[in-house]
C-alpha cells in the first residue's frame, strides 16, 4: 500500500462523523473498488456482499452499463436545476411511471429515501387539504433519519418525537412475536391491519396518509400476505392516502419492480417512495411517484417545496441505465429464482441449527433469520434492539473469511446483489451455517 493511501485509511476515523454508531468505536477498512457481488479494500482483501450494502447495490458494484452512463452524461451535462428541462430526468420519470403502471401520474425527484418520504407526506397533506393531517405508521418501522422521518419511524433509535410531526403509531404485523397475542400469521396480519383502521376511525377526517413499508426493511418484519391487501381496502374505504415506502423493497429486491405489485392491481398505493436500488446506489437519488389522482389535485396549486439537486441529470442518467439493466438482464426473474433457493437453504439450516428461531421472506433475494436462545420459548439472544456479542463475533469471523453479513439486534438480514453468482450464494450460506453452529457450541 502506498503512503498516501495508508494515511487516508488511518485518517478517516478522526475526520468523518459516521452514521448510527459511537464514533470512538468506528473501525472499518477503506473500500477502493468493486465488481459484481464483491467489493475490495485498500489492503487487497475482497468481500462477498450479502447485504447489498444496506440493500442499496441491487445491481452489484460498479455495474458497467451504469458507470458508462454516468461517464457519458458527465461529458454532456452534469447539472441544471429543475427550473429547466433535462432529458435524463424526463426519461427516468417516464420509465418509472411505465414500470409502476401509474398512468397519468407524476414523479418528484429527491436526494434519498428520507426526503422522499417527507415529500410524499407533504404531497398527501396538500392533496387531501389537511396541512397538519396525522400520519399513521407502524412500530418497528424505519422511514429515514431526518427529524420528520425519524418521528414517523417506529424505531428504538428515534422514539419520542412523534407528537411534533403528527405521527400515530400502531403495532406491527410481526407474526413470530405477534403483539396481538396470536400465533396464527393470518390473524396477526388481519389484527395489525385492523389496528390501522381503528387509528383512522379514532381520528376521522384528520388523517392525511398511512405510510408503510410493504416488505423488506431493517426492522426485520415480513408482513403476512393478507396484510397489505387489507390495508389498501381500509385506506381506500376511508379516503386516506396510502404511501408505500419502497426505498428498500423495490427494483427486484422482493422479486417485482415494486413489492406491492405482488398483490395485484387492486393493492396499488396512492404514492410510493424510492431510493437505493433506483440507481443501484451508483449515485444518490430518491423519488416520489404520485398517482394520477394525487397529481391532478396538485396540478393547479403552488407546490411549496424545492431541492437544489431535484432531478440531478447525472443521477437521473444513472437511474435510466439501472432500470434498463434490471430489464435487459432479467434480474427480477433471477431474484425470484435465487431468492427461492436461498429461502429453501435457510429453512433447511433452521432444521439443523436450534438457535435459528424463524426464517422469513423468500419472495426475492431477501430473507431474515431471527436467532433465539430457546426455540421453544422464543427467548431472544438479547433484548431488542441490542446485538448479542456472539453475533458481533460471527460477523467479524465472516469478514475474516471474505463475506460481509448485515445484522441488527438478533437478526441476520440477507439481501445480496441480484447479480450474485449461484456458487457464491451457496458458499456464503454454508459459511453462515458453520458460524451459527460455532455460536451454538460457545
Amino acid at each position: 500500500m502506498d503512503q498516501k493511501l495508508a494515511t487516508a485509511v488511518t485518517g478517516e476515523r478522526d475526520l468523518v462523523l459516521h452514521s448510527w454508531c459511537v464514533q470512538a468505536e468506528w473501525d472499518a477498512p477503506t473500500i477502493v473498488g468493486g465488481r459484481g457481488a464483491h467489493f475490495f479494500d485498500a489492503a487487497g482483501r475482497g468481500y462477498l456482499d450479502m447485504s447489498s450494502l444496506a440493500e442499496c447495490s441491487n445491481l452489484g458494484h460498479q455495474h458497467p452499463a451504469v458507470v458508462r452512463a454516468i461517464r457519458e452524461q458527465a461529458e454532456r451535462l452534469c447539472f441544471v436545476t429543475n427550473a429547466w428541462g433535462a432529458q435524463p430526468r424526463a426519461e427516468l420519470a417516464r420509465l418509472l411511471l411505465e414500470r409502476s403502471g401509474f398512468a397519468g401520474g407524476r414523479v418528484y425527484f429527491t436526494l434519498a429515501g428520507a426526503d422522499a418520504n417527507e415529500h410524499a407526506v407533504k404531497f398527501a397533506r396538500q392533496a387531501s387539504g389537511l396541512p397538519d393531517g396525522f400520519v399513521v405508521t407502524r412500530e418497528r418501522s424505519y422511514h429515514g433519519a431526518s427529524y420528520a422521518a425519524m418521528a414517523w419511524s417506529g424505531d428504538a433509535r428515534s422514539s419520542g418525537r412523534g407528537a411534533a410531526f403528527g405521527s400515530l403509531k400502531v403495532p406491527p404485523p410481526y407474526a413470530y412475536r405477534c403483539p396481538f397475542g396470536t400465533t396464527d400469521a393470518e390473524q396477526c396480519g388481519a389484527r395489525a391491519a385492523d389496528a390501522i383502521a381503528q387509528a383512522l376511525d379514532a381520528h376521522a377526517g384528520q388523517c392525511a396518509a398511512v405510510l408503510i413499508e410493504p416488505a423488506a426493511g431493517t426492522n426485520g418484519i415480513v408482513a403476512p400476505d393478507n396484510y397489505w391487501p387489507a390495508l389498501r381496502e381500509i385506506t381506500r374505504a376511508r379516503n386516506v392516502y396510502l404511501i408505500a415506502d419502497e426505498v428498500m423493497s423495490a427494483f427486484g429486491r422482493c422479486g417485482e419492480w415494486f413489492a406491492w405489485q405482488r398483490y395485484g392491481e387492486s393493492a396499488r398505493p396512492d404514492l410510493m417512495t424510492l431510493a437505493k436500488g433506483l440507481t443501484g446506489a451508483h449515485l444518490p437519488l430518491g423519488a416520489v411517484v404520485l398517482s394520477a389522482d394525487v397529481a391532478q389535485r396538485l396540478e393547479h396549486e403552488m407546490l411549496y417545496t424545492g431541492l437544489t439537486y431535484c432531478g440531478h441529470p447525472l443521477a437521473c442518467a444513472a437511474g435510466v441505465a439501472a432500470i434498463r439493466a434490471y430489464a435487459d438482464e432479467h434480474l427480477l426473474t433471477r431474484s425470484r429464482r435465487l431468492g427461492a433457493q436461498m429461502f429453501d437453504a435457510l429453512r433447511a439450516m433452521q432444521a439443523r441449527v436450534p438457535g435459528v428461531g424463524d426464517v422469513r421472506g423468500g419472495h426475492g433475494l431477501f430473507a431474515v433469520v431471527e436467532l433465539v436462545r430457546d426455540r421453544g420459548t422464543r427467548e431472544p439472544l438479547a433484548p431488542w434492539p441490542q446485538t448479542p456479542p456472539g453475533l458481533r463475533q460471527l460477523v467479524a469471523r465472516a469478514r475474516d473469511a471474505g463475506v460481509s453479513f448485515a445484522t441488527r439486534g438478533n437478526l441476520i438480514i440477507l439481501a445480496p446483489p441480484l447479480v450474485i453468482e449461484e456458487n457464491d450464494l451457496a458458499d456464503a450460506l454454508a459459511l453462515l451455517e458453520r458460524l451459527l453452529s460455532q455460536l451454538e457450541s460457545s
